[in-house]
């Protein structure tokens, strides 16, 4: 079974990238993100900022083709193919990108040191991959109780952990 749903696999959202921009649309740009050339991607004119104030950017306002821009990815479909990432260019998102927590629907931080995670859902039946953004807490207070380890990781999962203590310091007997 080929799974489409493997492209692109290393980017989640909330994770800011480089993109070219490769033409001009009536409602945004297309892209290319650096290092993802074979995932399409785009970025609707509601998350350019607008220069003039506007409530979206005009198409005079777009970055030029060819152009080079920071991003953050806001979405990634991978359900149907072909797989595709919407990006968001806002400057308040690159400093800090934010999404509804699907257990609380509350907003979560999904920028590095933020409190959320993207949950990516896939079935051994067939390819396509659903996300969504969660709270940590979140979903961890939504796993079995007895599921310690599980728990332990989501809280974990992409941040900086100290290293594990080596084995056998201060267990070590005298010779």
């Amino acid at each position: 079974m080929q799974r489409f749903d493997s492209v692109g696999c290393d980017l989640v959202m909330g994770t800011a990238v480089r993109a070219t921009i490769i033409s001009h649309e009536r409602w945004g740009v297309m892209a290319q993100v650096i290092g993802h050339e074979t995932v399409g991607a785009s970025v609707d004119a509601g998350v350019i900022d607008s220069p003039s104030g506007s409530p979206q950017a005009r198409p005079e306002e777009y970055p030029p083709v060819g152009g080079q821009v920071d991003a953050v990815v806001q979405e990634i479909n991978r359900y149907h193919p072909p797989a595709w990432i919407r990006l968001t260019m806002r400057a308040a998102n690159l400093r800090e990108f934010s999404w509804t927590c699907g257990c609380c629907g509350q907003l979560t931080i999904l920028s590095p040191g933020g409190d959320g995670v993207t949950v990516d859902v896939r079935s051994s039946e067939g390819p396509g991959c659903a996300s969504f953004a969660a709270h940590r807490s979140c979903l961890a207070g939504r796993l079995n109780p007895d599921f310690d380890g599980d728990r332990a990781r989501v809280k974990a999962v992409g941040r900086d952990q100290p290293p594990p203590p080596a084995i056998g310091i201060g267990n070590q007997s005298p010779r």
